[in-house]
């Protein structure tokens, strides 16, 4: 296996120190823009450093061909998804991202019908990929993909009937000295907090609700305790009813009362948007703005403290026939990660789940063809690898 990261940011170097200390590949190339960022990712003679323009196909083409690249993983914000999907394509290699093509609200009816979902384009290519015989293997993060694998094990091997699904992210964490830091990249947490929420259900099929709509306390493990959380737009809605039977499927996020007012503040005056404006004599996108005004997530991890929980809610029928309440979770230390891997705890939890999956591909106990999501792979190796990469997970029936 001769892997391309393209991205060194928080999750696409914390990708890197994990991959550092397993042996399933050959070669692995570390992309990004800056170059003196791929440079800082490197950890051993097995790595390369390169700069590439992940918004141009063709250069990711023509970078796959020169290192003979068999698998490309994707670890920038989901704008540059497609020519990063479709470049892979064009040199022959298999694909891995941690979050979907982007998504178009519906034009007049954007709170309660679905315009573009995210994954359309990459689904509507799924034949292409078929045909060729190569797999790109969508949302493998840990929300979209952990949550997703829990999904397919509960009902695989707890349940003999599904209800509900519910994916349910919640955390403690506080960022010392900001007022205001978030530990993901606020360009990907503005598209998918502020764009209408998906919920599926079996009567209506995809439909969607207002931002942060549909507040609920959810009482995380590990200390966290209870959290609010709402309505916000995922892949896991998009992906999981293909493959896993469910009467309805939910993502909800525990964002918080003040996260939420910034959130809202920035769209209300109009900072959220990614079409540029003109200002000082130049042109810019205010989101872009936002983002570079904002701490780097990737250096925040020396001042976190605290956990962060992802986790899936499935609620129906046991094997034993009796009605079951189920939360299947990975908790993340950031004292761990930062003392372990020197990655806060978020982009850590994000990053080491395509390592994993990586690792099933070299091994091929995991395989397939065309555009997957994680849920269409066999669970249990999966969760058995996780927990030898020595970082378990749990269950907690729920009353």
């Amino acid at each position: 296996m001769r892997l391309l990261i393209v991205g060194a940011g928080g999750v696409g170097s914390a990708a890197v120190r994990i991959a550092a200390r397993r042996d399933f590949f050959e070669a692995c190339v570390v992309a990004d823009y800056s170059l003196d960022r791929a440079r800082a990712a490197v950890m051993d003679a097995r790595f390369t450093a390169v700069q590439l323009d992940a918004s141009s196909a063709a250069a990711v083409h023509q970078l796959c061909v020169a290192h003979r690249i068999t698998h490309v993983l994707n670890a920038v914000d989901p704008r540059f998804v497609m020519p990063i999907f479709e470049g892979a394509f064009a040199a022959g290699a298999h694909y891995l991202d941690m979050a979907m093509s982007l998504s178009k609200p519906h034009p007049e009816r954007p709170y309660s019908q679905t315009g573009v979902k995210l994954g359309d384009e990459q689904f509507a290519a799924a034949g292409r990929w078929e045909a060729a015989d190569r797999l790109a293997l969508v949302g493998i993060g840990v929300e979209p993909g952990l949550s997703d694998v829990f999904a397919r094990y509960a009902a695989d091997e707890l349940f003999a009937q599904v209800h509900e699904i519910g994916v349910r992210d919640g955390a403690n964490l506080v960022v010392e000295g900001y007022d205001f830091a978030p530990s993901f990249s606020i360009w990907t947490t503005i598209e998918e907090c502020l764009n209408p929420p998906v919920i599926w259900e079996r009567e209506r099929g995809w439909y969607t609700t207002a931002p942060f709509s549909e507040p609920e306390v959810f009482d995380f493990p590990a200390g966290i305790g209870p959290v609010e959380c709402v309505n916000v737009e995922h892949e896991e809605v998009l992906l999981i009813p293909r493959w896993v039977s469910a009467e309805r499927v939910t993502f909800k996020y525990g964002l918080g009362d003040e996260f939420i007012d910034v959130l809202k503040t920035l769209h209300k005056l109009g900072l959220d948007s990614t079409r540029p404006v003109r200002a000082g004599g130049v042109e810019v996108a205010p989101r872009d703005v936002v983002a570079a005004c904002l701490p780097d997530p990737a250096g925040l991890g020396d001042r976190m403290h605290g956990k962060t929980c992802a986790g899936t809610l499935v609620t129906g029928i046991g094997k034993d026939g009796s009605p079951r309440r189920t939360y299947l979770y990975h908790v993340m230390d950031n004292a761990w990660s930062m003392r372990e891997y020197g990655s806060q705890a978020v982009v850590w939890q994000t990053a080491i789940n395509p390592v994993v999956a990586l690792e099933l591909l070299a091994a091929g106990t995991w395989s397939g063809r065309g555009v997957l999501g994680p849920e269409a792979l066999p669970p249990k190796p999966f969760l058995e690898l996780l927990t030898a990469y020595g970082s378990p997970w749990g269950i907690r029936e729920e009353q």
